[in-house]
């Protein structure tokens, strides 16, 4: 080299040893999977959805929340508070529900440990459940509970301090059973998600019912309706309706 003290094997021979002779390998673009369309289920029992939500109590510890409810009509099928919830204690959930409700054939969930482990697998082909895992990093195709999880941050957990886990749970079953048979459902055409009424006229029909102090069993309930023998004294709150 032109006016200087070393020559170009010398040059070379530093290149290499400083590894500026290694080849700048250029970022793959990552491939994504096509997201798979929500599912609709078509009858009760034919999908359900579970999710974990957490929280904290007044004195800064954290719980968490296993919520599972049924894609047909969301309907909130179990609600189980704990500060460590495992896989053991999901399959306990399951088993409660199944025993009156009946089982699902599809339980959605994410990809959280509990849903993908050796006890939660091994239970669901006992009883012949399909387990269906969402794509990672796609919340939206397990859409139900997500949009449910909402509804109780803010109508159940957002309003309150809680002191105990026992506090925290008999809340919830409270909001379950309001969410389940009284809060109107605009998904479901403004009725509740535990619709035993035919059509949307008789979910008011059901609310005189019930300011009126009668018996609000689903049985009681299409009796009354069918016959229509219900009467409603002078002054009843039922003006208003």
């Amino acid at each position: 080299m032109n006016g200087y003290r070393w020559n170009h094997k010398r040059v070379y021979r530093i290149y290499r040893e400083l590894e500026l002779n290694l080849r700048i390998k250029s970022r793959k673009r990552i491939i994504r999977e096509k997201p798979e369309p929500l599912a609709v289920p078509e009858a009760i029992n034919h999908c359900w959805s579970m999710d974990f939500m957490h929280d904290q109590l007044a004195d800064g510890r954290s719980f968490r929340l296993f919520n599972l409810i049924d894609d047909f009509n969301r309907e909130a099928l179990a609600m189980d508070i704990d500060l460590s919830l495992p896989a053991e204690r999901v399959v306990r959930a399951l088993n409660q529900v199944i025993e009156w409700r009946g089982k699902p054939q599809a339980i959605r969930s994410d990809n959280g440990p509990e849903y993908i482990s050796s006890k939660l697998v091994l239970w669901a082909e006992k009883h012949g459940i399909r387990l269906e895992h969402i794509q990672p990093g796609n919340p939206q195709q397990n859409a139900y509970v997500e949009r449910y999880n909402r509804t109780v941050r803010y109508d159940g957990l957002g309003h309150y301090l809680f002191e105990s886990i026992s506090e925290v749970q008999e809340h919830a079953t409270r909001w379950v059973r309001t969410y389940n048979h009284e809060r109107p459902n605009m998904a479901l055409g403004g009725i509740p998600p535990n619709r035993n009424w035919p059509s949307r006229p008789d979910f008011y029909f059901w609310r005189v019912l019930k300011m009126e102090g009668l018996p609000l069993t689903p049985s009681v309930y299409a009796e009354q309706l069918a016959s229509k023998t219900v009467t409603f004294t002078q002054g009843s709150k039922a003006s208003c309706y």
